[in-house]
């Protein structure tokens, strides 16, 4: 009996780290959806709704492990196959630019909708993000990679985040320098991770115990100290001078869009890390993020992903970004205003027909009902529509 009352107290509890909307910040988060998917029309990117579920194969192409940790799974009653509650929309929308639409043309497409992390992740801790973001395909330039720099900041303007600044690195920099150091795939797991935390001691350690030659091992030091303003890319370029091909192309290509990025959004501060691996394990370019201050989270993240279409059948330049539309709202709160018009309780047909008219135009119009408690003020209403001489009139309530 105990446990049943514990039980039936608790009934209202959510699981930790997921949340719901009350009436004023969903209205605020639902304004701010609508404010966005303008803009990303505008710049030309088609809206795409992919499933909330489907099969495990699919939503984890190209992703690596982390993602598969965050997926819920469970089995599909029908076939007997495992399936996914999406951790990430990235992957299905490669999905549905290389197996349905099937163009040639580059594809500006760009989503929101909920996804599910089965461990609290990033800002807020929160399991239960919805997941807003853009993807470009169809380009391998670094123009694409500036332009989905761009709309991210836009994006994130147009909901009010200010005092923001970008972070930019090249995965493809470490990536090659892991190529010259010539580690089995174990070792590269854990310089990885030591990276991760910049845990430079313990780098160093790794790569003596691994005989790494002395000036791939310099450079890969190096990169843990090359982090900051523009000044950062006019070091590594001395710094990382004797190093591979790959190494030095990734890093002009990281120049080059750092260069036409300060170019379009020059007033906005660009630091630069050559240290930073985030989306290591599927990103093959450059890679970015948005900081602000008070957060150690960033609040939006993208890169280039030029391999994820290859297991959908159709292997396309891809560069994209995302953020979580709940932050985004929460680092913005507005001002909520009572704004409505309160309908007296009346049969009317002239009443009805001004009520329809005032709603087509736009108008918030609440109707009383018959023996209710509260007023006007309390029904989240400013004025009131009330029978005067010239008929029904809609007057600022007291």
């Amino acid at each position: 009996m105990v446990i049943r009352v514990a039980q039936t107290k608790d009934r209202w509890l959510l699981p930790e780290g997921i949340v719901e909307l009350l009436p004023q910040q969903a209205q605020h988060l639902e304004q701010l959806r609508r404010e966005l998917l303008d803009l990303f029309n505008g710049w030309g990117y088609d809206l795409v709704m992919p499933p909330l579920i489907e099969y495990l194969e699919s939503l984890l192409v190209g992703t690596g492990n982390d993602l598969d940790l965050q997926t819920f799974k469970l089995i599909d009653q029908m076939t007997g196959r495992l399936m996914g509650l999406r951790a990430d929309m990235t992957p299905q929308v490669a999905r549905i630019d290389a197996h349905l639409l099937k163009r040639d043309v580059p594809n500006r497409l760009c989503y929101i909708g909920p996804v599910l992390h089965t461990l609290p992740n990033g800002f807020g801790r929160s399991r239960s993000p919805l997941q807003v973001g853009a993807e470009l395909y169809g380009h391998a330039g670094i123009e694409s990679d500036v332009e989905i720099l761009r709309l991210m900041v836009e994006m994130l303007k147009t909901s009010g985040v200010n005092d923001l600044h970008v972070d930019l690195g090249h995965v493809g920099i470490y990536r090659g320098l892991v190529q010259d150091a010539k580690l089995s795939s174990d070792q590269e797991e854990r310089l990885f991770d030591a990276m991760q935390r910049k845990a430079l001691p313990e780098i160093e350690a790794y790569l003596n115990e691994w005989d790494v030659v002395t000036r791939t091992k310099e450079h890969l030091l190096a990169l843990i100290e090359l982090n900051g303003d523009h000044s950062v890319l006019t070091e590594a370029k001395r710094v990382l001078s004797s190093a591979s091909a790959p190494v030095q192309s990734a890093l002009e290509n990281l120049c080059q869009i750092a260069a036409r990025a300060e170019y379009f959004i020059g007033e906005l501060p660009l630091y630069f890390d050559l240290a930073e691996l985030r989306g290591y394990r599927y990103q093959t370019g450059v890679v970015f993020a948005a900081f602000v201050p008070g957060q150690g989270q960033e609040i939006a993240r993208g890169g280039r992903y030029d391999a994820i279409g290859e297991s959908f059948g159709r292997a396309r330049p891809a560069t994209g970004f995302s953020s979580d539309l709940k932050v985004l709202a929460e680092l913005t709160p507005r001002q909520q205003v009572s704004t409505g018009i309160f309908a007296v309780v009346d049969d009317d047909p002239v009443l009805e027909s001004q009520i329809a008219t005032l709603r087509a135009s736009g108008e918030r119009v609440v109707h009383a009902l018959p023996g209710q408690q509260g007023s006007a003020r309390e029904m989240g209403c400013d004025r009131i529509l009330q029978s005067t001489d010239n008929g029904w009139s809609v007057v600022a309530v007291d």
